[in-house]
């Protein structure tokens, strides 16, 4: 314990002198170790567990719960069952004590739609040219596995006055209150519990409710049903009761892309699992396929996604060791992993750490991961053959009630590439995509997204900008010029929020300069330093169990072979020329043709 706490406090120390993104990769990686473990030890906190925060139902097709995932998340943790399942409460990165829920008037100062319009507004887009938009897909995707903070309230709601010349339809404008957790107590901080799981385990795709999980199933040799664009069939969908007001009012081309792709890598990883053990009943083929796809997600967002959106050379050195560890991928493919040191061999098949504290997903984490402005307004489709223009649309046109319509004009493959082809925007002031502050939502709520953000961060109880850092291990900023190198921006600040200890989390992380390579801020990278590798290493199916005796020897080899890069090629053949050359396929692909369309 003295030689870690001697190491964390070299950390933060020449974190704070120096930073670690200026220094060299082999003295930034152990500062960054360094901080992990300081940030273990100080940012995880337990909200409890009230008598009815636990899962409402019980799937009636489990096999084996020792040997898959459950619907409901339950028994991941075989010594606490209920770890991590649905209905389970967000835990916190910052102590208790500073966890309280804003109430009136200091949550509505500054006015969040004043700061949604001065701040936040898009004038023009910017892009993220490091980036391409199946970035930003993917992100959206893995979220709508992390977080759901079940219903909000329609009876009771946050009034927030309007300015005489904003040109919102209703004023006051009212925003739902986000529902507490049914076991909530007065008098104490607010705890919200969870929809889907706290686990890493494809719930966007597979379901969270057994109707839904059953409904998708074929019940033959593990399949899922899909139509001919790799989606849900229709009438399922519509036999399902969507829920436009919830997650799947946010549905939009970019997600079926992503949905597609992994609904089809289901089918055939259970193709290949029945045609190695053809004892393997319908449910154990559905069962292990899922591990398989899971656990390719989570190898997919640790060793692809996260690297080209922080693609500073210690960061993705960090990112690939927390996989394959410092020995690396060629020495793991070679001899295998010879110790349990996660740092030294990955966190894959290392023992299983809480590190003291029941694993959750924490509100901290949710409000880091606020990066809407990833989602352009305006989208060019593009032929693979020729990179000719196929199609000009905007953002309603591409959103839920459209999808079908425009797979049904253009080919899945021609999609892929333009996602591929094009820019994500960049996670900053000033560019909010234009219709998600004036969203109509296809259940017909009229919402701006950006004024949501603000008021569902401070009614969560996550800390405003500079006690974040503070709390963060950080040192607060002193002045807005401090907070931004842009003046116009710093000038801008000062007029909304007049005091630097208002500024909301979002807003900082938005105007703060970024390291080099970094998509999104170094104040959200240090709740990501913890919780990225917290993900993995408390889930037994990662950790303990990821092995070839729980998800079968080629499901566990699958999983070890293969990268974005592969799944892409496997189901799609035909975009092999516009991956040509380009290391990380979240990058910006290569053109066909010549084409310059960006």
């Amino acid at each position: 314990m003295k030689n870690w706490k001697v190491v964390a406090d070299w950390a933060e120390s020449i974190d704070k002198s120096i930073g670690w993104a200026k220094l060299p990769t082999p003295l930034a990686l152990p500062v960054l170790i360094g901080l992990r473990d300081r940030l273990r030890a100080k940012n995880l906190y337990d909200t409890g567990r009230g008598p009815l925060d636990k899962p409402p139902f019980t799937d009636p097709n489990q096999a084996d719960y020792r040997g898959a995932r459950t619907l409901d998340g339950t028994y991941n943790d075989l010594n606490d069952p209920l770890m991590g399942a649905i209905g389970s409460r967000f835990g916190r990165n910052v102590p208790l004590q500073y966890s309280w829920h804003e109430e009136l008037p200091e949550l509505l100062d500054p006015n969040p739609r004043l700061v949604s319009r001065k701040l936040l507004t898009r004038e023009s887009f910017q892009p993220a040219t490091t980036l391409n938009l199946l970035a930003g897909a993917w992100i959206q995707f893995e979220v709508h596995d992390w977080f759901s903070h079940g219903d909000n309230d329609p009876n009771d709601r946050w009034q927030v006055t309007l300015e005489a010349d904003d040109p919102w339809p209703d004023h006051p404008m009212q925003i739902d209150k986000t529902l507490p957790d049914p076991s909530y107590e007065p008098g104490k901080p607010k705890t919200f519990v969870t929809k889907d799981t706290h686990w890493w385990d494809g719930s966007q795709v597979y379901g969270s409710t057994p109707e839904f999980a059953d409904a998708l199933r074929t019940h033959e040799n593990g399949k899922l049903k899909i139509d001919e664009h790799g989606l849900p069939p229709k009438e399922l969908e519509e036999a399902a009761h969507i829920d436009f007001r919830g997650v799947a009012g946010n549905f939009w081309i970019g997600l079926a892309l992503l949905h597609s792709l992994f609904m089809r890598e289901h089918n055939t990883v259970c193709d290949r699992l029945h045609e190695a053990y053809p004892e393997l009943t319908d449910q154990q083929l559905y069962e292990k396929a899922r591990l398989v796809v899971a656990a390719l997600m989570a190898k997919i967002h640790t060793v692809d996604w996260t690297p080209a959106i922080i693609a500073h050379p210690t960061t993705v050195l960090a990112l690939r060791t927390n996989w394959y560890g410092l020995l690396g991928e060629r020495f793991d493919k070679l001899f295998g992993r010879v110790t349990q040191n996660e740092v030294i061999r990955g966190i894959p098949g290392s023992p299983t750490n809480h590190h003291g504290v029941p694993y959750s997903l924490t509100e901290e984490f949710v409000a880091v991961y606020r990066m809407h402005p990833l989602i352009p307004d305006d989208f060019v489709f593009l032929s693979l053959r020729d990179d000719s223009v196929l199609q000009r649309r905007e953002l309603p046109e591409v959103g839920a009630l459209e999808v079908r319509n425009r797979l049904d004009e253009m080919s899945m493959v021609d999609v892929f590439y333009s996602f591929g082809r094009a820019y994500p925007g960049a996670i900053t002031l000033h560019n909010f995509p234009r219709y998600l502050q004036d969203f109509h939502r296809p259940a017909g709520d009229h919402v701006d997204l950006a004024t949501i953000d603000v008021v569902r961060t401070r009614e969560r109880g996550v800390p405003r900008y500079n006690e974040f850092r503070r709390l963060f291990h950080l040192d607060p900023v002193s002045s807005f010029e401090e907070m931004t190198d842009n003046p116009v921006w710093a000038e801008e600040l000062r007029r909304v929020y007049g005091d630097v200890e208002k500024v909301d989390l979002m807003i900082g992380m938005y105007a703060e300069p970024k390291p080099r390579g970094f998509g999104f801020s170094d104040t959200a990278f240090r709740v990501f330093i913890l919780m990225a590798s917290r993900r993995l290493e408390s889930d037994r199916f990662f950790t303990v169990d990821y092995r070839p005796e729980v998800y079968t020897k080629v499901g566990f080899d699958w999983v070890e072979s293969n990268t974005m890069r592969s799944l892409l090629l496997r189901h799609f053949p035909e975009l092999e020329p516009a991956l040509e050359g380009v290391a990380n396929p979240f990058a910006p692909w290569t053109a066909v043709g010549g084409g310059a369309h960006g």
